[in-house]
């Protein structure tokens, strides 16, 4: 592209990317041509375009960017790596130090089993969950985001309340006869949830659960009474921890709620930005994975070629390294929380009805006059156009965030980054009154 300006280069490279790249991007996010972008690098709590443009960047790309862009620590770790090979499919020093640091952190972990993403850690866990209990039935949360698979893609983003507890396919394309093995329920719903599970108790082999589910909280007692009547029954409980693993606290959602469940998954933050998920669980669960005590008939089949990657895992015991500095996760939580009570106010300031649901380090910007939001079908209320064309405006701005998704904090953002943005969070609705 010799000649060209930095603006036509971007240009050229999304017309290639229209042409080349299924869907002419990433899939299900898309940005309105206008503000269609290019990233060249990243650095800190900001990214670059082709075009030149910089953004303070809160898409994090999804979340796994916790420790910001470029960390130098795991810069460093992966530069150690590299010179000695990218991958081997034996055992690796990293590997085996990332699986300590990860039981050592996580309250229901014992041992640990790798994977690529999260797609596949919940799936794998729920193939281990059916393997040790002989059932074939689970249950999950309508709303709840659990990866691509058949499994995970019922009742995530229904316009009307599900038919509990059968509920619609997400997407064309999954089978319908997967249906018939997941039941969905309402989030925060203790009696609908308990009641459920005690009708099908003999066929459900789990109940997996994002503790925090998407940018809803759970009131208090919900997670404890889906853990009660699951042990009851003998039922595994599986927490989705891939957005709130390590983000949320050191322990994650486990320790910032208080109930452990038998397995968790984990990816984004939990690798350094680099692809690598895992799934943690107690012996007890993980038995069924041990092909050195188990008849090979009797074992989960749950191996991928690039699993436990060294480079990746040099890059996650990095990262875990520096989230164990002490006072990292307060200031995530200073950090998020002025930056929630500024959009809030900001909306009032406008009259415009707008609500910051989640956690500090992860939430939620959505409009909408309805209190409590303690379900999907609350969250419906909001004005999704409203969310749509305000993070347009975001963008203009040079704040990067994904329309209608959640708001990531990295610990590198900064007290001059959050004045930043709410400067622009005040003239995005001024602009949308207008």
């Amino acid at each position: 592209m010799t000649g060209c300006t930095p603006a036509e280069q971007q240009a050229a490279l999304l017309q290639d990317a229209g042409t080349y790249l299924a869907g002419g991007g990433l899939g299900l996010f898309q940005l309105p041509a206008d503000l269609n972008l290019v990233v060249a690098r990243g650095e800190g709590s900001r990214v670059w375009d082709v075009a030149g443009r910089e953004y303070i960047d809160y898409h994090l790309s999804s979340g796994p960017a916790l420790l910001g862009h470029a960390h130098p620590e795991v810069i460093a770790a992966v530069q150690a790596q590299l010179p000695k090979g990218s991958t081997y499919f034996f055992l690796n020093e990293p590997e085996i130090q990332l699986a300590r640091k990860i039981v050592d952190a996580v309250p229901c972990a014992d041992e640990v089993l790798y994977t690529g993403s999260g797609t596949e850690a919940t799936f794998y866990a729920l193939r281990i969950a059916r393997a040790r209990t002989r059932r074939d039935k689970v249950m999950k949360f309508e709303g709840a985001w659990h990866g691509m698979h058949d499994y995970g893609l019922w009742g995530t983003v229904p316009s009307t309340p599900s038919d509990y507890p059968r509920s619609k396919p997400d997407s064309v394309g999954v089978p319908a006869m997967a249906g018939e093995l997941v039941l969905v329920s309402p989030f925060n719903d203790s009696a609908k949830a308990v009641e459920m599970i005690e009708r099908h108790a003999k066929e459900l082999a789990a109940v997996i659960i994002e503790p925090l589910q998407r940018v809803l909280l759970p009131e208090p007692g919900f997670l404890q009474a889906v853990r009660e009547v699951t042990k009851k029954h003998g039922i595994m409980l599986i927490f989705d921890e891939i957005v709130t693993g390590f983000r949320i606290a050191w322990g994650g959602a486990q320790e910032k709620y208080g109930v452990v469940p038998d397995m968790a998954c984990y990816g984004k933050a939990v690798s350094g930005g680099f692809a690598l998920a895992a799934i943690a669980g107690s012996t007890d669960a993980m038995q069924v994975l041990d092909v050195r005590k188990r008849n090979r008939a009797e074992v989960v089949w749950a191996t991928n070629t690039l699993n436990g990657n060294p480079v990746c895992a040099a890059a996650g015991v990095a990262a875990l390294d520096v989230l164990a500095e002490p006072g990292v996760y307060d200031r995530l939580h200073a950090i998020g929380s002025r930056l929630r009570k500024g959009i809030e106010d900001a909306g009032a300031k406008h009259g415009i009805a707008v609500q910051c649901p989640g956690e500090d380090a992860v939430f939620g910007v959505r409009f909408t006059a309805r209190k409590p939001l303690r379900n999907w079908m609350d969250l419906t209320t909001s004005d999704k156009d409203l969310g749509y064309r305000w993070a347009c405006e975001m963008i203009r701005r040079g704040i990067l965030v994904n329309p209608n998704e959640k708001i990531y904090i990295s610990v590198v953002h900064s007290d001059a980054d959050i004045a930043t943005t709410l400067s622009a969070v005040d003239e995005a609705f001024a602009s949308l009154k207008k």
